[in-house]
């Protein structure tokens, strides 16, 4: 049986996809049971040269030849953001075709209304891709943990920022440094905002819990906060500590079923299976009730391992397609408005926060106060003369790691701080988790 795909977009996944399909066409068939054929290709640059090999004759600037097309059985969508994928991807589900993308931002945004035209239409919608480029998560989420409660997702979801981290850790740099090399690698976007300030983990992460949990996730209840603070002081620190810094996407279910869900840079010890996940590795720890942890580790992103995630529901239709089996969806049996998420205020975690005082007696007692007074317990100090010139002479660099706390106890103390005259700067405000 022909399978008739039809691609938007021939960026970076789109050629991934193309060239996965071509070169293991053989393999693909035999596994599949069907020829799958690429028939058509609609882009915004149709003359640009590409780095696979593409049969030109099938590339087109028109999206409507993809879209209209009634031999086609399967639309790709690769062009990413929301519109108009968004509008492409609602017409081609119209018109009877299933789809599969790799956009995270239009699943994050989208997904539940597009999940329910697919429904409403019989036919599929998968995106495998969009989380995690090769790594294979969603369909085990959905499939093979589907007999487990999950109680937690930690994971580093983002290439770029991971690279960041990993560059300066190993080579004691700074944030601009590395950001500027990762851009003249290709590494990082010329404009690095969605990356660096955890918009792109954040989507993912939504995506994730909302499979996990069973639950539609806003957007809204994510806490996000990125890279840009991050000194090689501070992972200087947490390094002499035993830690390393990791941008983390979370999601965690407590016994009384409120979700807490947030991305942010946190320590974690050097021991933590998510520690040694270096470069532009991903990788997704996932706890559940019955598997206890499980890790999912690879590529997060690139043309070929994100094709290969494309491709691998490509397969999957189909065989659907071939066999007339029921349609899936990877947000199926979604419970809507489900989730109660918890107050923000309410997180718990330890936290590290480092701040430039007067190098004067007394000058830790009054801080240590403002701690105890807020509930904070403090579990550990690091104080050092600060580094530089003749002029920072009087000021010492202190390094304060606390016990579990709320969120709202650590933001009562820090503004307490912003008014203690021997405070001159709280540098940096870091969490700690895996422990």
């Amino acid at each position: 049986m022909q399978i008739n795909i039809g691609i938007l977009g021939l960026g970076t996944v789109g050629c991934g996809t193309v060239e996965v399909l071509r070169r293991n066409a053989a393999l693909i068939s035999e596994r599949s049971g069907c020829d799958l054929r690429v028939t058509r290709i609609a882009t915004r640059t149709p003359d640009k040269t590409r780095p696979v090999e593409v049969d030109k004759s099938l590339i087109s600037g028109d999206v409507d030849a993809v879209l209209n097309d009634p031999e086609i059985h399967i639309v790709a969508e690769l062009i990413g953001g929301v519109e108009p994928a968004r509008d492409y991807v609602l017409r081609a589900i119209a018109a009877g075709k299933s789809v599969v993308t790799a956009n995270k931002e239009l699943i994050a945004k989208h997904g539940a209304e597009i999940d329910a035209a697919a429904t409403a239409a019989g036919v599929d919608f998968l995106f495998e891709g969009s989380v995690g480029g090769g790594i294979p998560i969603i369909a085990p989420l959905r499939d093979s943990l589907a007999g487990n409660r999950a109680l937690q997702l930690m994971g580093i979801l983002n290439g770029t920022t991971n690279y960041i981290l990993t560059k300066m850790t190993r080579e004691g740099l700074g944030y601009a440094e590395v950001l500027s090399e990762a851009q003249s690698l290709g590494y990082a976007e010329t404009d690095p905002t969605a990356d660096v300030d955890g918009w792109d983990a954040m989507y993912k992460l939504s995506i994730l819990a909302g499979i996990a949990f069973d639950t539609p996730i806003s957007l809204d209840d994510i806490y996000r906060e990125g890279i840009r603070k991050i000194s090689a002081r501070d992972i200087e620190y947490a390094t002499e500590l035993g830690y390393v810094i990791k941008l983390l996407a979370i999601a965690r279910q407590h016994p009384n079923g409120e979700l807490e869900m947030r991305v942010h840079p946190a320590l974690l010890p050097q021991t933590h299976p998510l520690a040694n996940v270096n470069e532009v590795f991903n990788a997704v720890l996932i706890s559940g009730d019955a598997v206890g942890d499980v890790m999912f580790y690879g590529r997060g992103a690139g043309m070929e391992p994100t094709g290969s995630a494309v491709v691998g529901d490509l397969v999957a239709v189909a065989r659907r397609l071939k066999n007339g089996a029921s349609v899936a969806h990877a947000g199926e049996k979604v419970r809507p408005n489900s989730a109660t998420i918890r107050d923000f205020a309410e997180f718990e975690t330890h936290f590290c926060v480092r701040m430039q005082v007067s190098d004067r007696p007394g000058v830790l007692a009054q801080i240590a106060t403002i701690f105890g007074d807020k509930g904070v317990s403090l579990e550990s100090i690091v104080q050092k003369k600060t580094d530089g010139d003749s002029s920072q002479s009087d000021t010492a660099e202190i390094f304060w790691m606390t016990h579990r706390t709320t969120q709202r106890a650590m933001a009562r103390s820090l503004n307490e701080f912003n008014r203690l005259e021997v405070v001159r700067e709280v540098s940096s405000v870091l969490r700690v988790e895996g422990e």
